[in-house]
């Protein structure tokens, strides 16, 4: 997929795996411009500018209050971007060390304080165990490998009622267990939805 990127940088000593790093620039709210870093990962897609712009325009662009799920965070451009815009509480789950720690290191550079929650887990296990329920969940995870499937049983438990899934597949999703697509559109191979409780109308 392509995305629009920064020049890649030299992580100093300090940066995850001391290395040259991937990079992108959040779009929009308070951390407009900061750069995020991010290691080549197995599965890892950023998902591009145009396609943020659209989903933050779906979702509004004043998140105060709401508390957002990135379950699979990868570069974490979909959680900053959501906190960035206000977001009262985001966590970011992956369960790559690598990513984790870039995750981290970019939280701290943001001055994100206890807004952005870094998780190492497992995506099945985070969600089996948290205990709480989000407004917003984006739902990016790696293409062929069955997550949605894995996940559909476990949406009701980790959503608040009127909450929304933001999702990306490599097929178009007509729903994700209650939730039904309510918005969709389709950059390259990739197809992204907005699912909400009720019943599915329009494209983007």
């Amino acid at each position: 997929m392509r995305d629009t990127f920064v020049p890649s940088i030299w992580s100093p000593s300090s940066s995850p795996g001391n290395r040259l790093l991937n990079s992108l620039r959040i779009i929009g709210g308070e951390w407009r411009r900061g750069v995020l870093r991010f290691p080549d990962a197995p599965g890892l897609r950023p998902t591009p500018d145009s396609v943020r712009e659209t989903l933050f325009n779906w979702l509004g662009q004043d998140l105060s209050g709401l508390s957002c799920l990135d379950l699979f965070a990868g570069s974490g451009a979909l959680g900053f971007e959501a906190a960035s815009r206000g977001a009262t509480r985001v966590v970011l789950v992956d369960r790559s060390p690598k990513v984790v720690a870039a995750l981290a290191d970019n939280a701290s550079r943001l001055g994100a304080g206890k807004r952005v929650e870094i998780v190492r887990s497992d995506a099945v296990r985070f969600i089996s165990t948290v205990g709480f329920r989000f407004d917003v969940l984006f739902l990016d995870p790696p293409f062929h490998q069955g997550w949605i499937d894995r996940l559909l049983p476990l949406m009701t438990d980790v959503l608040v009622e009127d909450g929304v899934i933001y999702a990306e597949a490599e097929t178009v999703l007509e729903s994700c267990g209650a939730w039904q697509t309510v918005r969709q559109g389709r950059t390259g191979r990739v197809f992204y939805h907005l699912m909400r409780r009720g019943e599915a109308d329009g494209a983007e």
